[in-house]
Protein backbone atom coordinates (compact mmCIF):
# COMPACT_ATOMS: atom_id res chain seq x y z
CA UNK A 1 0.00 0.00 0.00
CA UNK A 2 1.43 3.44 -0.58
CA UNK A 3 1.83 6.03 1.61
CA UNK A 4 3.02 9.66 1.58
CA UNK A 5 2.85 12.37 4.15
CA UNK A 6 2.60 15.85 4.30
CA UNK A 7 2.15 18.76 6.90
CA UNK A 8 -1.86 18.57 5.89
CA UNK A 9 -4.07 16.45 3.99
CA UNK A 10 -7.69 18.73 2.72
CA UNK A 11 -10.78 16.61 2.20
CA UNK A 12 -12.73 18.66 -0.47
CA UNK A 13 -11.29 20.58 -3.34
CA UNK A 14 -13.90 23.19 -3.67
CA UNK A 15 -13.78 26.99 -2.84
CA UNK A 16 -13.29 26.47 0.83
CA UNK A 17 -10.50 23.13 0.71
CA UNK A 18 -8.56 25.44 -1.75
CA UNK A 19 -8.75 27.80 0.30
CA UNK A 20 -7.53 25.72 3.61
CA UNK A 21 -4.73 24.37 1.50
CA UNK A 22 -3.53 27.55 -0.20
CA UNK A 23 -3.15 29.54 3.02
CA UNK A 24 -1.36 26.50 4.95
CA UNK A 25 1.08 26.74 2.09
CA UNK A 26 1.05 29.78 2.54
CA UNK A 27 2.06 29.44 5.67
CA UNK A 28 5.11 27.61 5.38
CA UNK A 29 3.56 23.82 5.56
CA UNK A 30 2.78 20.61 2.76
CA UNK A 31 -0.86 20.36 1.82
CA UNK A 32 -2.44 17.55 0.06
CA UNK A 33 -6.08 18.20 -1.56
CA UNK A 34 -8.31 15.33 -2.13
CA UNK A 35 -11.52 15.16 -4.04
CA UNK A 36 -13.17 12.66 -5.57
CA UNK A 37 -15.20 14.72 -7.73
CA UNK A 38 -14.18 17.78 -9.89
CA UNK A 39 -11.57 20.22 -8.41
CA UNK A 40 -13.20 23.76 -8.09
CA UNK A 41 -16.61 21.78 -6.33
CA UNK A 42 -19.85 22.70 -5.91
CA UNK A 43 -20.15 25.86 -6.19
CA UNK A 44 -17.75 25.92 -9.22
CA UNK A 45 -19.76 23.59 -11.56
CA UNK A 46 -23.25 23.54 -9.96
CA UNK A 47 -24.44 26.17 -8.01
CA UNK A 48 -23.09 29.36 -6.97
CA UNK A 49 -21.47 29.70 -10.47
CA UNK A 50 -23.69 28.59 -12.91
CA UNK A 51 -26.92 29.21 -10.84
CA UNK A 52 -26.00 33.15 -11.54
CA UNK A 53 -25.23 32.64 -15.03
CA UNK A 54 -28.37 31.25 -15.65
CA UNK A 55 -30.54 34.26 -13.81
CA UNK A 56 -28.61 37.05 -14.66
CA UNK A 57 -30.16 37.32 -18.30
CA UNK A 58 -33.13 37.43 -17.09
CA UNK A 59 -32.81 40.07 -14.16
CA UNK A 60 -31.03 41.59 -16.99
CA UNK A 61 -34.08 41.29 -19.72
CA UNK A 62 -36.29 42.54 -16.78
CA UNK A 63 -34.59 45.22 -15.82
CA UNK A 64 -35.15 46.52 -19.35
CA UNK A 65 -38.93 45.84 -19.50
CA UNK A 66 -38.78 48.60 -16.12
CA UNK A 67 -37.29 51.64 -18.44
CA UNK A 68 -39.15 53.16 -21.26
CA UNK A 69 -36.90 54.14 -24.54
CA UNK A 70 -36.05 50.86 -24.97
CA UNK A 71 -37.30 47.94 -27.50
CA UNK A 72 -39.23 45.77 -24.93
CA UNK A 73 -39.49 42.62 -27.13
CA UNK A 74 -36.54 40.77 -26.72
CA UNK A 75 -36.87 37.37 -25.10
CA UNK A 76 -33.92 34.93 -23.86
CA UNK A 77 -32.31 32.25 -25.94
CA UNK A 78 -31.69 29.24 -24.37
CA UNK A 79 -29.72 28.12 -26.06
CA UNK A 80 -27.10 31.23 -25.53
CA UNK A 81 -27.79 31.09 -21.78
CA UNK A 82 -26.46 27.74 -21.75
CA UNK A 83 -23.45 28.32 -23.61
CA UNK A 84 -22.72 31.28 -21.54
CA UNK A 85 -22.87 29.55 -18.57
CA UNK A 86 -20.89 26.51 -19.69
CA UNK A 87 -18.00 29.03 -20.74
CA UNK A 88 -18.25 29.36 -16.73
CA UNK A 89 -17.94 26.00 -15.69
CA UNK A 90 -15.35 24.97 -18.28
CA UNK A 91 -18.37 22.40 -19.69
CA UNK A 92 -17.14 20.51 -16.48
CA UNK A 93 -13.97 20.47 -17.50
CA UNK A 94 -11.13 20.99 -13.69
CA UNK A 95 -8.04 20.88 -15.32
CA UNK A 96 -7.25 24.54 -15.02
CA UNK A 97 -8.19 23.95 -10.77
CA UNK A 98 -5.79 20.94 -10.79
CA UNK A 99 -3.20 23.08 -12.19
CA UNK A 100 -3.97 26.34 -10.39
CA UNK A 101 -3.22 23.38 -7.12
CA UNK A 102 -0.01 22.70 -8.71
CA UNK A 103 1.04 26.07 -9.16
CA UNK A 104 0.30 26.96 -5.61
CA UNK A 105 2.55 24.07 -4.34
CA UNK A 106 -0.50 21.92 -3.38
CA UNK A 107 -0.68 18.46 -4.22
CA UNK A 108 -4.27 17.36 -6.06
CA UNK A 109 -5.04 13.96 -5.22
CA UNK A 110 -8.40 12.40 -6.55
CA UNK A 111 -9.88 9.62 -4.93
CA UNK A 112 -12.56 8.90 -2.45
CA UNK A 113 -10.97 9.82 0.89
CA UNK A 114 -11.61 8.14 4.42
CA UNK A 115 -10.18 9.24 7.75
CA UNK A 116 -8.77 5.35 9.10
CA UNK A 117 -7.09 6.66 11.96
CA UNK A 118 -5.31 9.69 14.24
CA UNK A 119 -3.52 12.47 11.32
CA UNK A 120 -4.56 8.99 8.53
CA UNK A 121 -6.52 9.25 5.64
CA UNK A 122 -6.89 6.16 3.02
CA UNK A 123 -7.87 7.50 -0.57
CA UNK A 124 -8.90 4.71 -2.69
CA UNK A 125 -6.29 2.34 -0.90
CA UNK A 126 -3.30 5.37 -0.38
CA UNK A 127 -2.49 6.22 2.89
CA UNK A 128 -1.99 10.10 3.21
CA UNK A 129 -0.18 10.91 6.77
CA UNK A 130 -0.61 14.34 8.20
CA UNK A 131 2.06 15.40 10.34
CA UNK A 132 0.15 18.20 11.45
CA UNK A 133 -3.69 18.31 10.39
CA UNK A 134 -6.54 16.86 8.36
CA UNK A 135 -9.12 19.38 7.32
CA UNK A 136 -12.46 18.50 5.99
CA UNK A 137 -13.86 20.83 3.77
CA UNK A 138 -16.60 18.37 1.88
CA UNK A 139 -19.26 20.51 1.89
CA UNK A 140 -23.36 19.47 1.77
CA UNK A 141 -25.79 17.38 0.02
CA UNK A 142 -28.76 17.57 -1.24
CA UNK A 143 -31.57 16.73 1.67
CA UNK A 144 -34.35 14.36 0.20
CA UNK A 145 -37.63 15.14 1.91
CA UNK A 146 -40.22 11.86 3.14
CA UNK A 147 -42.65 11.83 -0.13
CA UNK A 148 -43.77 8.96 -0.67
CA UNK A 149 -43.04 7.85 -4.10
CA UNK A 150 -40.20 9.53 -4.49
CA UNK A 151 -37.26 6.79 -4.11
CA UNK A 152 -39.18 5.00 -7.06
CA UNK A 153 -39.05 7.72 -9.11
CA UNK A 154 -36.78 7.38 -12.47
CA UNK A 155 -33.49 9.29 -11.99
CA UNK A 156 -33.81 11.30 -15.12
CA UNK A 157 -37.54 12.67 -14.19
CA UNK A 158 -35.97 14.25 -11.14
CA UNK A 159 -33.70 17.09 -10.38
CA UNK A 160 -31.56 18.69 -7.44
CA UNK A 161 -29.77 21.81 -7.73
CA UNK A 162 -27.40 19.90 -9.56
CA UNK A 163 -29.38 19.17 -12.87
CA UNK A 164 -31.53 22.39 -12.24
CA UNK A 165 -27.88 24.35 -13.06
CA UNK A 166 -26.49 22.13 -15.45
CA UNK A 167 -29.37 20.84 -17.30
CA UNK A 168 -29.28 22.26 -21.21
CA UNK A 169 -33.33 21.48 -22.22
CA UNK A 170 -36.11 23.14 -21.27
CA UNK A 171 -39.11 21.31 -19.22
CA UNK A 172 -42.45 21.90 -20.58
CA UNK A 173 -43.51 21.82 -16.76
CA UNK A 174 -40.79 21.79 -14.06
CA UNK A 175 -42.52 21.24 -10.62
CA UNK A 176 -40.36 21.95 -7.50
CA UNK A 177 -40.57 21.21 -3.84
CA UNK A 178 -39.62 23.77 -1.27
CA UNK A 179 -39.61 27.90 -1.29
CA UNK A 180 -36.06 28.65 0.00
CA UNK A 181 -33.16 29.95 -1.77
CA UNK A 182 -32.57 27.45 -4.56
CA UNK A 183 -36.10 27.06 -4.99
CA UNK A 184 -36.61 30.26 -5.46
CA UNK A 185 -33.98 31.12 -7.89
CA UNK A 186 -34.32 28.33 -10.18
CA UNK A 187 -37.65 28.51 -10.27
CA UNK A 188 -37.41 32.61 -12.11
CA UNK A 189 -34.57 30.52 -13.84
CA UNK A 190 -36.33 28.50 -15.58
CA UNK A 191 -39.72 30.41 -15.89
CA UNK A 192 -37.74 32.94 -17.88
CA UNK A 193 -36.35 30.39 -20.53
CA UNK A 194 -39.89 29.23 -21.09
CA UNK A 195 -40.87 26.28 -18.70
CA UNK A 196 -44.03 26.40 -16.48
CA UNK A 197 -43.17 26.30 -13.10
CA UNK A 198 -44.87 24.90 -10.17
CA UNK A 199 -43.50 26.12 -6.84
CA UNK A 200 -44.58 24.18 -3.57
CA UNK A 201 -43.99 25.46 -0.56
CA UNK A 202 -44.97 24.67 2.94
CA UNK A 203 -45.05 27.66 4.32
CA UNK A 204 -46.75 30.87 3.74
CA UNK A 205 -44.63 32.46 1.57
CA UNK A 206 -40.87 32.24 -0.25
CA UNK A 207 -38.06 32.54 1.64
CA UNK A 208 -39.34 31.68 5.18
CA UNK A 209 -35.98 32.40 7.11
CA UNK A 210 -36.29 35.73 5.73
CA UNK A 211 -38.49 39.05 7.01
CA UNK A 212 -42.07 38.64 5.72
CA UNK A 213 -41.69 41.46 3.46
CA UNK A 214 -38.69 40.02 1.80
CA UNK A 215 -41.34 36.77 1.17
CA UNK A 216 -43.52 38.62 -0.29
CA UNK A 217 -42.01 40.69 -3.11
CA UNK A 218 -40.14 37.58 -3.99
CA UNK A 219 -43.52 35.90 -4.11
CA UNK A 220 -45.21 38.98 -6.33
CA UNK A 221 -41.91 38.34 -8.61
CA UNK A 222 -42.21 34.64 -9.33
CA UNK A 223 -46.17 35.31 -9.73
CA UNK A 224 -45.14 38.13 -12.60
CA UNK A 225 -43.04 35.49 -14.47
CA UNK A 226 -45.79 33.22 -15.01
CA UNK A 227 -44.60 30.40 -11.63
CA UNK A 228 -47.64 29.25 -9.40
CA UNK A 229 -47.01 29.42 -6.18
CA UNK A 230 -48.68 26.61 -4.19
CA UNK A 231 -48.54 28.09 -0.34
CA UNK A 232 -48.84 25.86 2.62
CA UNK A 233 -48.69 22.77 0.78
CA UNK A 234 -47.28 19.57 1.65
CA UNK A 235 -46.88 17.25 -1.49
CA UNK A 236 -48.28 13.85 0.06
CA UNK A 237 -47.18 11.48 -2.73
CA UNK A 238 -45.53 11.12 -6.21
CA UNK A 239 -45.39 8.76 -8.72
CA UNK A 240 -44.68 8.29 -12.69
CA UNK A 241 -47.49 8.62 -15.15
CA UNK A 242 -47.59 7.34 -18.88
CA UNK A 243 -48.79 10.80 -21.51
CA UNK A 244 -48.56 9.63 -24.82
CA UNK A 245 -45.68 7.59 -24.26
CA UNK A 246 -43.77 10.23 -22.63
CA UNK A 247 -42.59 10.11 -18.98
CA UNK A 248 -44.37 12.49 -16.55
CA UNK A 249 -44.08 13.34 -12.79
CA UNK A 250 -47.75 13.56 -10.95
CA UNK A 251 -47.89 15.38 -7.68
CA UNK A 252 -50.89 14.92 -5.31
CA UNK A 253 -51.66 17.57 -2.83
CA UNK A 254 -54.99 17.94 -0.84
CA UNK A 255 -56.96 16.03 -3.33
CA UNK A 256 -55.39 17.68 -6.20
CA UNK A 257 -52.87 16.57 -8.64
CA UNK A 258 -50.03 18.79 -10.67
CA UNK A 259 -48.11 17.08 -13.71
CA UNK A 260 -44.93 17.98 -14.54
CA UNK A 261 -42.15 16.88 -17.06
CA UNK A 262 -39.24 17.65 -14.48
CA UNK A 263 -39.78 17.60 -10.45
CA UNK A 264 -36.75 19.57 -8.82
CA UNK A 265 -36.09 18.99 -5.48
CA UNK A 266 -35.05 21.97 -3.12
CA UNK A 267 -35.89 20.97 0.42
CA UNK A 268 -32.70 21.58 1.85
CA UNK A 269 -29.28 20.58 2.22
CA UNK A 270 -27.25 18.39 5.05
CA UNK A 271 -23.51 18.38 5.47
CA UNK A 272 -21.44 15.83 3.88
CA UNK A 273 -20.10 13.61 5.83
CA UNK A 274 -21.38 10.35 5.54
CA UNK A 275 -18.47 8.66 4.11
CA UNK A 276 -15.76 9.98 5.87
CA UNK A 277 -15.36 7.41 8.45
CA UNK A 278 -15.97 10.15 11.78
CA UNK A 279 -16.83 6.72 13.42
CA UNK A 280 -13.02 5.97 14.07
CA UNK A 281 -12.61 9.15 15.75
CA UNK A 282 -15.97 8.87 17.78
CA UNK A 283 -17.75 10.94 15.52
CA UNK A 284 -20.89 10.58 13.77
CA UNK A 285 -21.27 9.83 10.26
CA UNK A 286 -23.44 12.00 8.41
CA UNK A 287 -23.84 14.86 11.40
CA UNK A 288 -22.14 18.20 11.41
CA UNK A 289 -18.60 18.67 12.31
CA UNK A 290 -18.48 20.89 15.68
CA UNK A 291 -16.21 22.77 15.51
CA UNK A 292 -14.61 25.87 18.25
CA UNK A 293 -13.87 29.33 16.37
CA UNK A 294 -10.46 28.71 14.96
CA UNK A 295 -11.90 25.72 13.27
CA UNK A 296 -10.84 22.91 15.43
CA UNK A 297 -13.36 19.72 15.75
CA UNK A 298 -14.66 19.30 19.18
CA UNK A 299 -14.05 15.77 21.07
CA UNK A 300 -11.02 14.72 19.06
CA UNK A 301 -7.65 14.01 21.03
CA UNK A 302 -5.02 16.22 19.95
CA UNK A 303 -6.53 19.17 17.94
CA UNK A 304 -5.94 17.54 14.74
CA UNK A 305 -8.70 17.41 13.28
CA UNK A 306 -10.50 20.53 11.70
CA UNK A 307 -13.46 21.57 9.45
CA UNK A 308 -14.90 24.38 7.29
CA UNK A 309 -17.48 25.40 5.21
CA UNK A 310 -20.87 23.74 4.75
CA UNK A 311 -19.66 20.49 6.60
CA UNK A 312 -19.59 22.29 10.32
CA UNK A 313 -23.65 23.14 9.58
CA UNK A 314 -22.14 26.85 10.83
CA UNK A 315 -22.86 29.08 7.66
CA UNK A 316 -23.74 27.53 4.73
CA UNK A 317 -21.79 29.74 2.16
CA UNK A 318 -19.43 29.54 0.00
CA UNK A 319 -17.71 32.74 1.32
CA UNK A 320 -17.94 32.17 4.79
CA UNK A 321 -16.52 28.74 4.15
CA UNK A 322 -13.81 30.10 2.50
CA UNK A 323 -13.49 32.97 5.47
CA UNK A 324 -13.33 29.95 7.66
CA UNK A 325 -10.99 28.08 5.68
CA UNK A 326 -8.02 31.26 5.67
CA UNK A 327 -8.42 30.99 9.59
CA UNK A 328 -8.04 27.43 10.11
CA UNK A 329 -5.19 27.28 7.36
CA UNK A 330 -3.55 30.16 9.20
CA UNK A 331 -4.13 28.48 12.60
CA UNK A 332 -2.85 24.75 11.45
CA UNK A 333 0.34 26.52 10.20
CA UNK A 334 0.51 29.05 13.00
CA UNK A 335 0.40 26.53 15.55
CA UNK A 336 2.84 24.09 13.26
CA UNK A 337 5.66 27.08 13.67
CA UNK A 338 5.30 27.21 17.35
CA UNK A 339 3.19 30.64 17.00
CA UNK A 340 0.51 31.63 19.44
CA UNK A 341 -2.75 31.77 18.55
CA UNK A 342 -4.56 34.39 19.24
CA UNK A 343 -8.62 33.68 20.41
CA UNK A 344 -9.78 37.00 20.73
CA UNK A 345 -12.82 38.05 19.19
CA UNK A 346 -12.24 39.49 15.61
CA UNK A 347 -8.57 38.51 15.38
CA UNK A 348 -6.72 36.46 12.39
CA UNK A 349 -7.31 33.33 14.03
CA UNK A 350 -10.88 33.14 15.28
CA UNK A 351 -14.02 33.34 13.18
CA UNK A 352 -16.13 35.71 14.68
CA UNK A 353 -18.08 37.11 11.81
CA UNK A 354 -20.34 33.79 11.52
CA UNK A 355 -21.95 34.85 15.00
CA UNK A 356 -22.69 38.73 14.06
CA UNK A 357 -22.40 39.39 10.43
CA UNK A 358 -23.02 36.73 7.96
CA UNK A 359 -23.81 37.92 4.35
CA UNK A 360 -26.58 36.79 1.61
CA UNK A 361 -27.90 37.68 -1.44
CA UNK A 362 -30.94 35.54 -2.89
CA UNK A 363 -30.21 36.53 -6.58
CA UNK A 364 -34.02 36.41 -7.33
CA UNK A 365 -35.58 39.60 -8.92
CA UNK A 366 -36.17 41.47 -6.82
CA UNK A 367 -32.63 41.01 -4.88
CA UNK A 368 -32.76 40.13 -1.68
CA UNK A 369 -29.58 40.94 0.82
CA UNK A 370 -28.98 40.52 4.17
CA UNK A 371 -26.12 40.71 6.99
CA UNK A 372 -26.52 40.30 10.65
CA UNK A 373 -29.87 40.14 12.31
CA UNK A 374 -33.50 39.75 10.31
CA UNK A 375 -35.44 40.22 13.53
CA UNK A 376 -34.83 42.30 16.50
CA UNK A 377 -34.37 40.22 19.20
CA UNK A 378 -35.37 41.91 22.29
CA UNK A 379 -34.85 45.04 24.81
CA UNK A 380 -32.55 47.15 23.41
CA UNK A 381 -32.73 46.91 19.83
CA UNK A 382 -34.83 48.43 17.58
CA UNK A 383 -36.17 47.66 13.84
CA UNK A 384 -36.01 50.50 11.50
CA UNK A 385 -37.99 50.42 8.21
CA UNK A 386 -39.14 52.15 5.01
CA UNK A 387 -39.33 51.57 1.45
CA UNK A 388 -36.70 52.39 -0.87
CA UNK A 389 -37.68 55.05 -2.50
CA UNK A 390 -35.15 58.11 -3.46
CA UNK A 391 -33.92 59.73 -6.21
CA UNK A 392 -31.57 57.32 -7.68
CA UNK A 393 -33.79 54.18 -7.12
CA UNK A 394 -36.53 56.46 -9.16
CA UNK A 395 -33.92 56.94 -11.99
CA UNK A 396 -32.95 53.84 -11.16
CA UNK A 397 -35.97 51.80 -12.67
CA UNK A 398 -39.96 53.35 -13.24
CA UNK A 399 -41.77 51.84 -10.61
CA UNK A 400 -38.70 50.96 -8.63
CA UNK A 401 -40.19 48.92 -5.29
CA UNK A 402 -38.18 48.45 -2.81
CA UNK A 403 -37.48 48.08 1.19
CA UNK A 404 -34.97 48.09 3.94
CA UNK A 405 -35.21 47.25 7.37
CA UNK A 406 -32.39 47.93 10.04
CA UNK A 407 -31.86 46.19 13.70
CA UNK A 408 -30.02 48.76 15.62
CA UNK A 409 -28.59 48.63 18.97
CA UNK A 410 -30.17 50.86 20.92
CA UNK A 411 -28.07 51.14 23.55
CA UNK A 412 -24.77 51.52 21.38
CA UNK A 413 -26.58 52.95 18.53
CA UNK A 414 -24.96 50.44 16.37
CA UNK A 415 -25.88 48.56 13.66
CA UNK A 416 -26.87 44.66 14.21
CA UNK A 417 -28.54 43.67 10.76
CA UNK A 418 -29.70 44.75 7.36
CA UNK A 419 -31.87 43.37 5.71
CA UNK A 420 -32.31 44.93 1.18
CA UNK A 421 -35.12 44.03 -0.73
CA UNK A 422 -35.21 45.54 -4.49
CA UNK A 423 -33.70 45.43 -7.81
CA UNK A 424 -29.80 45.58 -7.43
CA UNK A 425 -29.96 45.73 -3.64
CA UNK A 426 -26.95 43.40 -3.50
CA UNK A 427 -24.73 46.01 -4.53
CA UNK A 428 -25.60 47.83 -1.16
CA UNK A 429 -24.79 44.53 1.13
CA UNK A 430 -21.37 45.39 1.81
CA UNK A 431 -21.50 48.67 3.14
CA UNK A 432 -23.93 47.20 5.55
CA UNK A 433 -21.51 44.53 6.26
CA UNK A 434 -18.28 46.86 7.08
CA UNK A 435 -20.57 48.81 9.18
CA UNK A 436 -21.80 45.89 11.65
CA UNK A 437 -18.14 44.33 11.68
CA UNK A 438 -16.80 47.51 12.12
CA UNK A 439 -19.79 48.42 14.75
CA UNK A 440 -19.84 52.27 13.78
CA UNK A 441 -21.62 54.44 15.75
CA UNK A 442 -24.76 55.42 13.45
CA UNK A 443 -23.57 59.28 14.19
CA UNK A 444 -20.30 58.95 12.57
CA UNK A 445 -22.45 56.92 9.55
CA UNK A 446 -24.04 60.07 9.49
CA UNK A 447 -20.64 61.76 7.99
CA UNK A 448 -20.76 59.07 5.16
CA UNK A 449 -22.49 61.12 2.33
CA UNK A 450 -23.85 58.91 -0.06
CA UNK A 451 -23.18 59.89 -3.82
CA UNK A 452 -26.12 61.35 -5.58
CA UNK A 453 -28.42 60.09 -7.36
CA UNK A 454 -27.71 56.36 -6.28
CA UNK A 455 -29.85 53.78 -4.54
CA UNK A 456 -27.16 54.16 -2.21
CA UNK A 457 -28.98 57.42 -0.63
CA UNK A 458 -30.94 54.75 1.46
CA UNK A 459 -28.29 55.43 4.27
CA UNK A 460 -29.39 59.02 4.78
CA UNK A 461 -33.17 57.90 5.16
CA UNK A 462 -32.62 55.10 7.66
CA UNK A 463 -30.69 57.26 9.45
CA UNK A 464 -33.18 60.24 9.54
CA UNK A 465 -36.37 57.60 9.90
CA UNK A 466 -34.35 56.35 13.25
CA UNK A 467 -33.83 59.77 14.39
CA UNK A 468 -30.50 61.54 13.59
Amino acid sequence: MAERAYDVVVIGAGPVGENAAARAVGGGLTAALVDHERFGGECSYWACVPSKALLRPGNLLAALRRMPGIDHDGRLDPAAVFARRDAFTHGGDDSAQVEWARSAGIAPVRGHARITGEREVTVDGAVLRARQAVIVCTGSVVKRPPVAGLAELPGELVWTSREATSESTVPARLAVLGGGVVGTEMAQAWARLGAEVHLFMTGSRPLPAYPAFAGDAVADGLRGDGVRLYPDTAVERVSEVDESGARAVRLAHGGREVDADRLLIATGRRPATAELGLDVVGLTPGAPLPVDDSGRVSGVDGGWLCAAGDVTGRAPLTHQGKYAARIVGDVVAATARGDSVNSSPWSAHTATADHHAVPQVVFTDPEVASVGLRESAGPGQRAVELDIAVAGSALHADGYAGRLRAIVDTRRDVLLGVTLVGPDTAELLHSATIAIVGEVPLHRLWHAVPAFPTISEVWLRLLEEYGL
